[in-house]
């Protein structure tokens, strides 16, 4: 008998877990995707202790995921990862706190791995499978930030990680400028919602946001002579405005009003610290050290979608500025020489930001709007509001990659395909499934 495919486990974004407060009863909704009602005040963290909510007592809790973009993906992995129907391969969503930082978050994945696992096995035909008692794994299919927190677990975990294959869906490893604009205005593509002050204010104290912050080479454009930093990771680059929200939250929510304006800048700086010590140590993962192959990992690219490839800032009245302009949302995806067609993205995050330093780019997949198929209108239509990003996720012809690479078999209908990042040629690229047809 074959060996049974390991149960997967679904990693979703960030805002892509619904949050409800258990303290009353019954519990109460405080965040969903696509409920403009959010209760913002109930959902922002303590000043002098991020893990918590600034409103106590409280108790907020992750719920389920965001049904419209993971609900297809989910149903689809389980219905077509089996071998027979009354041997169903577990699929599992992985619903977190997407306001705390990585790590902790990397840590409760690596319990939830353990959990699927003693679970799997107590399904009949799993337990009668040796070769999976005797080396139980699961795969995991993480969309967006979801990314960097399974590289973070593998990171950490070394060679005791319980990880069989990996799927990425439009991963912001090197970051996206979408964060910074989130802190900074409280609009970003990264939600449904229209902006708001509350919203912004939300950000600047939601951890998990910093680890979104673009950090590849170039990322962000420094005046000439200036003695400013070029890393988002340094706090002298921001706009005082934020750490004068902060404190503003500290006067209102926190334990020690008249310390506001010290406490807020080093508030600030410590959530800076972590998100960049964390990037740090997503871009040293090695597979081989973890005992994974590259074609372990398949990494998924949205491109040829208008999206945010640049940003500068600049100095009014001695302090930093951002400079959000609209001529740095670009996508010359197609474009000569290759250098220029890296300035496209998925709407979201920018193709500089979606390269893993832990893969070639000759093993990575690009897929664009255009492959959504003639009869997913109703995918298109949601595409609108939640941008390409955020729907990816439900592309059909994504699936049928998907199931490809976790089974090894080929697709029956050999309708799967990608295309090359830039600069890769046809004879280079090695994408890690066979029968991927290129339409670069």
């Amino acid at each position: 008998m074959p060996k049974m495919p390991n149960p997967v486990i679904v990693v979703p974004g960030i805002i892509a877990t619904y949050l409800r407060d258990e303290y009353p009863l019954p519990p109460e909704s405080v965040w969903e995707v696509m409920d403009y009602s959010k209760q913002y005040e109930r959902a922002s963290l303590h000043p002098d202790n991020l893990r918590f909510e600034a409103i106590e007592p409280a108790r907020v809790m992750p719920g389920q995921l965001y049904e419209i973009a993971y609900k297809e993906l989910i149903e689809e992995l389980r219905h077509n990862l089996r071998t027979r129907p009354d041997q169903p391969v577990p699929v599992y969503p992985f619903g977190y706190d997407w306001r705390q930082p990585l790590a902790a978050t990397s840590t409760q994945l690596g319990d939830f791995i353990a959990e699927v696992i003693s679970r799997t096995l107590l399904l009949r035909h799993y337990d009668g499978d040796a070769a999976y008692k005797k080396n139980p794994r699961v795969d995991i299919v993480a969309h967006s930030m979801g990314g960097l927190v399974v590289a973070g677990y593998l990171a950490t975990a070394g060679k005791s990680h319980r990880i069989g294959s990996v799927v990425s869906l439009a991963t912001p490893f090197q970051g996206s400028y979408e964060a910074v604009i989130k802190v900074t205005t409280g609009t970003a593509n990264l939600g449904t919602s229209p902006p708001s002050s509350r919203e912004r204010e939300a950000a600047r104290l939601t951890p998990a946001l910093y680890y979104l912050l673009p950090g590849f080479k170039g990322a962000l454009t420094v005046p000439p002579n200036s003695t400013l930093p070029a890393s988002l990771f340094d706090p002298s680059v921001w706009q005082p405005s934020v750490t004068d929200t902060i404190a503003q939250f500290i006067q209102l929510r926190g334990l020690t009003p008249s310390n506001a304006k010290p406490q807020a800048a080093a508030l600030f700086s410590a959530m800076l610290s972590s998100a960049k010590k964390f990037r740090d140590l997503t871009n040293s993962l090695s597979l081989k050290a973890c005992g994974l192959e590259e074609d372990d990992w398949l990494c998924v690219v949205g491109v040829d979608s208008t999206t945010r490839t640049q940003l500068g800032v600049s100095v009014s009245g001695g302090k930093p500025d951002f400079d959000f302009k609209s001529s740095d949302r670009m996508n010359e995806w197609g474009k000569m020489p290759p250098e220029k067609a890296e300035l496209t993205g998925d709407g979201t995050v920018p193709f500089r930001g979606a390269v893993p330093s832990f893969l070639p780019k000759a093993k990575l997949v690009c897929i664009s709007p255009d492959d959504f198929g003639y009869w997913e209108l109703q995918d298109r239509v949601t595409t609108k509001l939640a941008g390409f990003h955020g729907i990816l996720p439900n592309m059909n012809m994504l699936h049928r990659l998907i199931v490809a690479f976790l089974t090894s078999r080929k697709d029956k209908h050999g309708n799967i395909w990608g295309r090359r990042a830039p600069g890769v040629t046809a004879a280079d690229w090695a994408p890690p499934l066979a029968g991927l047809e290129d339409k670069t």
